[in-house]
């Protein structure tokens, strides 16, 4: 079940897109439903409220938050934790950490988003 597992999240969900101008919680929303997982956003070392979009988060944070980016933020379920949060990182200036359905643990970073949604 592992090879078809991992050759299924190589193709499952490529389309799932960020968008700076959507609001933090409907970001959230639709990554549960993507990959049932939790996605937290931050706002320095606290939880940013879910009403904000990328770009109000930028006025409520002293780090850059890119919200101009050109780039699509694109996410399969073949790619590893860290990584979807390093992209995060590298395209919006924004720390995301990424926590089982509740919200409740944190994934492992080594473990790919489609491994962690079946855990």
């Amino acid at each position: 079940m592992g090879l078809f597992n991992k050759l299924t999240d190589h193709f499952k969900n490529a389309e799932f897109s960020v968008a700076p101008n959507k609001k933090l919680k409907t970001i959230s929303k639709d990554f549960k439903t993507a990959f049932n997982l939790s996605l937290v956003f931050y706002k320095g070392p606290k939880i940013a409220e879910g009403d904000l979009t990328l770009a109000a988060l930028n006025k409520k944070t002293s780090k850059d938050v890119n919200t101009s980016s050109n780039q699509d933020l694109k996410i399969k379920a073949s790619m590893k934790v860290g990584q979807v949060e390093d992209l995060f990182e590298s395209t919006f200036g924004v720390k995301v950490q990424i926590k089982d359905s509740a919200a409740k643990s944190l994934i492992d970073n080594d473990l790919t988003i489609g491994d962690a949604s079946r855990a």
